[in-house]
């Protein structure tokens, strides 16, 4: 049996399971094909694929298969909550290429709908390229860094640069494939990298002039400088940081808090 087959099957088990649960939502995670029809009375949400479907029912959200399964399920969550659709303790149905199963919606939901409607694919390009660098590091070491992206007027006066910016005068856009390796090379820079919410990259080697202390950000034991200046930039402006610390785990921050937490050197790759 072909695997398109084998989706179509499970694809017919989760509309019905949905209904046996009363379900809100049915999440396809990463379908292998563009031939999806689940004829469902309700919002279908395809993570990952750009499929060229249109329907006032589906809705597409594009996040990095890399971050893990059950990363991918929380921000799916978050986002059916903002977004009106589910509410806390309420269920939707997930299915990936090879398997189905069920998620309740949790109360405590802090990831802004900015990270899927306005940052939506330069939050993702920005997780891969955090991702790849926890895995491979720099030349085989392990590097730190920051990203900030969006708000970049408030971000800029709440900064300054600390080493020659090598991207001035430069128009990379952080979605250009050919912009990635350059983007790694400057990893090593003691600094954050801004980017604007169109991906634009605005400079590296930047240090955050921000107070953790004076801002109350309180973060887990054991989180150094990077971490709070993370947190702090993201509570003084509406932007949002991801770090990536030199053990490889890659944080999101967002009006001060961490939002997803990742470390793919511990966690299985594929799902």
């Amino acid at each position: 049996m072909q695997q398109v087959e084998i989706y179509s099957i499970l694809l017919r088990k989760a509309k019905e399971l949905a209904k046996e649960i009363n379900a809100k939502a049915i999440v396809l995670v990463y379908p292998p094909t563009e031939e999806v029809s689940v004829e469902f009375k309700g919002p279908v949400i395809i993570v990952g694929r750009e499929f060229d479907i249109e329907s006032e029912y589906v809705k597409k959200l594009p996040l990095p298969l890399s971050i893990g399964l059950n990363n991918l399920l929380n921000l799916v969550a978050a986002f059916l909550k903002g977004q009106g659709i589910i509410e806390k303790g309420e269920w939707f149905v997930y299915v990936t290429e090879d398997s189905i199963g069920i998620k309740r919606v949790e109360e405590r939901s802090i990831v802004s709908n900015e990270l899927f409607d306005r940052y939506e694919g330069i939050v993702q390009r920005t997780l891969e390229i955090a991702i790849e660098l926890s895995i491979e590091g720099r030349e085989g070491k392990p590097v730190g860094t920051i990203f900030v992206i969006g708000d970049t007027r408030e971000v800029m006066k709440h900064s300054h640069q600390i080493v020659p910016n090598p991207f001035k005068g430069h128009n990379l856009n952080i979605l250009d494939p050919k912009v990635k390796p350059i983007i790694k090379e400057f990893s090593f820079l003691d600094g954050a990298f801004i980017i604007t919410s169109k991906g634009r990259i605005l400079a590296a080697g930047r240090y955050l002039d921000v107070d953790p202390k004076s801002l109350e950000v309180t973060l887990p034991q054991g989180l150094g400088s990077r971490h709070l200046a993370s947190a702090a930039i993201t509570k003084v402006t509406k932007a949002i940081a991801i770090t990536l610390s030199e053990s490889g785990t890659v944080r999101v921050f967002k009006d001060g808090q961490i939002v997803l937490e990742y470390n793919p050197r511990l966690s299985p790759r594929s799902l």
